[in-house]
């Protein structure tokens, strides 16, 4: 049906000023009075409501009276003016109703808690908390193409459905065609009778095989869902999330880190400068000072430490953590906080981890305990990227794998990018949730997904 986007005529008023226009949307909130109603519609083009005045003398009254109803659907046509209370509104002439909402529909009030908007995803997208976060979801995702796209590199499609666990925590949601009582043997009869013939899951990151196209491609980069069947009930967890994860050719880690840098300022002013609108509410609503966070960290330089120095800077800090902090150990969340909210009051990114508590893939430093990896941490959520120069000598990567008992012969295609011509490459992985949190001030994963998956939740 033919109609103006409400979007449309308040980002370009004067073309459509004191002209009959029709537009659809929803009810948000109405009020009655004896000569004159008034309704707030929003069709999710905006956050903004276009506010309609219906005078009684000029629409059949047992019209109007449906349309007064929240939640309701209209297909709206009058006059657009100007207005001193609201800039510009809409004098209606005609109204049609398109899709009755009865009383029982739960989004009476202006506001709910995110705790009950979580017990109904499929209306919370018609609130304005919701309809900010995935409009600025929409942007970061557009903005993040964009940037790949502008860089020259090419964007691959890595199976979802996969036979290899690319971080080796054995966390991966089994996909099978076997009954749920099928009988088997063992393992190997078990897997036989399955679809592919072999034990298949669900991708935990594109990786590896975004590796292996690196080395034909020169830069490649994968964005798509992942999942990771970890018992994990926190704010920061789903089971389910979008992943970046660029790999790139002829580069260390030094390159990589700056190409993170560059990455993540590029995305953030691209939200600040087409997102203004819902900035200023989640300022407002989610997370005080936000903009001005995000303005500091387009305009500062990331700060850069050693793992080694971190856990120094943690053990002198005088702060009892509930996780010891000692040489070895993965930082936790508070360890994390501490450093970028305290010590440093920017996003840092720490390099040469113990090479212990990272992937097998990552290149071993020259003094053998340590490995060319980096983690960026952001204040208020920890870390966002995970980063590191992958291991390019075939021996190297072999004992690597050997030390960890994994099935060498799993990962044979893998292993030949090493054997023919292998190069130093360098990438990272950065979840989509993570930094919309980031931008947005969203304190919960669970606000960042049309449909979150935790555990026990589907």
């Amino acid at each position: 049906m033919k109609h103006t986007d409400i979007k449309e005529l308040f980002y370009n008023p004067e073309k459509y000023k004191e002209d009959v226009v029709t537009v659809c949307g929803w009810v948000r909130t109405w009020r009655d009075s004896k000569a004159l109603s008034f309704i707030e519609l929003n069709d999710g083009t905006c956050l903004k409501n276009l506010q309609l005045v219906i005078e009684k003398i000029f629409v059949d009254e047992n019209t109007i009276k449906p349309a007064l109803a929240t939640g309701t659907a209209l297909q709206v046509k009058g006059k657009f003016v100007p207005s001193e209370r609201n800039g510009y509104e809409l004098n209606v002439r005609d109204i049609i109703v398109l899709g009755e909402c009865p009383q029982d529909y739960p989004l009476q009030k202006k506001h709910h808690t995110l705790e009950f908007l979580r017990t109904i995803p499929h209306l919370r997208p018609r609130t304005r908390y919701f309809e900010a976060v995935f409009a600025v979801r929409n942007e970061l995702s557009f903005a993040i193409h964009q940037y790949f796209h502008s860089h020259g590199y090419k964007y691959m499609h890595t199976p979802i459905i996969t036979g290899s666990d690319c971080e080796g925590a054995g966390e991966m949601f089994r996909v099978t065609t076997q009954p749920w009582n099928a009988k088997a043997a063992d393992e190997n009869e078990y897997y036989q009778g399955d679809f592919f013939g072999t034990k298949a899951g669900l991708t935990v990151s594109g990786q590896l095989e975004g590796e292996i196209a690196a080395m034909g491609l020169g830069k490649i980069y994968t964005f798509g869902p992942t999942f990771r069947a970890e018992h994990s009930n926190t704010t920061r967890h789903a089971a389910e999330f979008w992943q970046i994860e660029p790999e790139v050719c002829f580069c260390d880690l030094h390159d990589i880190i700056e190409i993170a840098e560059d990455f993540i300022k590029s995305i953030i002013r691209n939200v600040i400068k087409n997102c203004k609108e819902e900035l200023d509410f989640f300022n407002e609503r989610a997370e005080k000072g936000l903009i001005e966070k995000l303005e500091s960290v387009v305009s500062s330089d990331f700060a850069k430490v050693k793992y080694t120095e971190a856990v120094e800077i943690l053990k002198n800090s005088g702060k009892e953590f509930k996780f010891p902090v000692e040489w070895g150990c993965d930082l936790q969340t508070e360890h994390e906080r501490y450093l970028t909210e305290e010590y440093y009051k920017k996003p840092i990114f720490v390099t040469d981890y113990p090479a212990d508590i990272k992937a097998f893939y990552m290149k071993m430093n020259p003094d053998g305990k340590t490995v060319a990896a980096t983690d960026l941490l952001v204040p208020g959520i920890g870390e966002i990227i995970g980063c590191s120069e992958r291991e390019a000598d075939l021996e190297k990567l072999k004992a690597a794998m050997l030390k960890r008992n994994m099935p060498i012969d799993a990962y044979t295609s893998y292993i030949d990018t090493r054997k023919f011509g292998s190069v130093p490459h360098s990438g990272f992985g950065l979840g989509l949730e993570r930094i919309l949190m980031y931008i947005t001030g969203v304190q919960n994963i669970r606000d960042t997904l049309l449909y979150p998956r935790t555990v026990g939740s589907l």
